[in-house]
């Protein structure tokens, strides 16, 4: 039996860390809602520009084709100067891209512009979430990833249905909103304070001439790869819904303001279970959250193109994101187990690039499936996410689930376990009774 052995209790959140995802949770939630209130008429206003079905996919890949080429840079670019300012730099660079929109474009414009946002957008989300790993310790970095996911869905209940209301003919005014949003949600990013550890070791690797050393080697281990596969799980589903998600509610006779709802359907949830979701990643397997909870979404991707009725498709996809809500703050909580802070922007860079390069093929290749048989892109989508979730069991089988910080010691029948790098228990000799605990837990790492 596992039971927890002697040694310091787990320290309380510092005011640093609680600060840090309360800041974050400001910026992260202004910038999703600039950004998803173009997303549900966007391709329809591509269509509307003269563009093709086959057009307006490209125009919603270059968004992810740009993070694809982006986000492993920005992240290590995070490692070696720090979070914030790649932060700021991407929530400037997706404003701007943003406003340029209200200029006179035609679609291959459009591919240009939409590409500068998807730069933004990835180097923005690598820094806030490599700030999440670098700062929170593992025991409650499940609750501080809910905290960040649910400000994203908040953002996402309210962008969608604002943009589907206003509608394609003033998409003008959305652009507009939609800029302005994210540029104000630089105020709060710019307040921010990076966490000591990280001032510490970025001031390590500086000489006397301000000069920064390289990094170190990434580490890999099996907590670390199962996550990148599972963010190509997320990708291929998620390409799918941002292309074809409208045109078959279109194809089932919905109007603007059932495709503006089912997009909030679908975050709603998720806002509202984001607390009890972060709270399950830190007390239980966080495999079968992941497993388990993206198992459900692909059931519901492969089953929505034989569903005809507009209702029945809106309220499963807010039942589907419970699924979503049950993942996502597990899996990034196994992501960067075992990882030092210095490694977190290069992970978090690597998970990124993973899901927006499966999430562009995705978008890309759905536009043009849709147009021979609406089920083909789900269906096809859903087959090839059950492999990759077979494949993340396959690496996860070692790992262990429950989080166990490394730092932390656990007694089994006399003797002393300790969490390994990949996530997975050894066995130490037994600590003396006068000996404590190896280390202390800390809020900052």
């Amino acid at each position: 039996m596992i039971r927890r052995g002697p040694g310091t209790p787990l320290a309380p959140p510092s005011d640093v860390s609680v600060k840090l995802i309360r800041t974050l949770t400001i910026t992260v939630f202004l910038q999703w809602f600039g950004s998803t209130s173009i997303i549900p008429m966007l391709p329809v206003y591509v269509r509307d520009m003269g563009g093709t079905v086959f057009m307006a996919g490209l125009v919603m890949a270059a968004f992810f084709a740009a993070g694809v080429l982006s986000q492993y840079p920005m992240g290590r670019l995070a490692d070696r100067i720090g979070r914030k300012p790649v932060l700021l730099i991407g929530l400037g660079v997706y404003a701007l891209a943003t406003l340029a929109f209200l200029l006179p474009i035609n679609p291959a414009i459009a591919i240009v512009l939409r590409s500068f946002q998807g730069l933004g957008a990835g180097a923005s989300a690598v820094a806030a979430l490599a700030m999440v790993s670098g700062a929170v310790a593992v025991e409650r970095r499940g609750r501080a990833f809910a905290a960040i996911f649910g400000a994203e869905f908040a953002g996402m209940a309210v962008g969608p249905l604002i943009g589907a209301i206003v509608g394609v003919r003033n998409m003008w005014l959305m652009f507009l909103v939609s800029g302005v949003v994210v540029l104000v949600a630089c105020i709060p990013a710019a307040r921010i304070v990076e966490a000591p550890a990280e001032l510490a070791l970025r001031h390590a690797r500086t000489d006397v001439d301000g000069v920064v050393a390289p990094l170190a080697p990434l580490r890999w281990n099996r907590s670390m790869i199962g996550g990148i596969v599972a963010a190509g799980a997320l990708g291929l589903a998620s390409g799918v819904y941002d292309i074809c998600w409208t045109l078959l509610l279109l194809s089932r006779g919905a109007s603007g303001w059932q495709i503006g709802v089912s997009w909030t359907l679908f975050a709603v949830p998720f806002l509202l279970a984001a607390r009890p979701s972060g709270w399950l990643a830190d007390h239980m397997d966080r495999r079968v959250l992941v497993l388990g909870g993206l198992g459900v979404a692909t059931l519901f991707c492969a089953s929505y193109p034989f569903i005809h009725a507009v209702p029945m498709l809106m309220i499963l996809s807010g039942i589907e994101a419970l699924g979503f809500a049950a993942a996502m703050p597990a899996l990034q909580s196994l992501l960067t187990q075992g990882s030092e802070p210095s490694e977190v922007g290069r992970i978090q860079g690597m998970f990124g690039t993973t899901q927006t390069a499966l999430t562009a093929l995705s978008t890309a290749l759905a536009g043009a499936a849709f147009a021979v048989a609406s089920w083909l892109p789900f269906v096809t989508a859903s087959c090839l996410t059950a492999l990759a979730l077979i494949a993340t069991a396959l690496v996860w089988r070692t790992v262990a689930g429950h989080v166990h910080p490394a730092i932390d010691s656990f007694d089994v029948d006399g003797e002393t376990s300790v969490a390994n790098d990949d996530g997975s228990l050894v066995l130490a000799s037994p600590l003396p009774d006068d000996q404590p605990a190896v280390g202390v837990s800390t809020e900052v790492q």
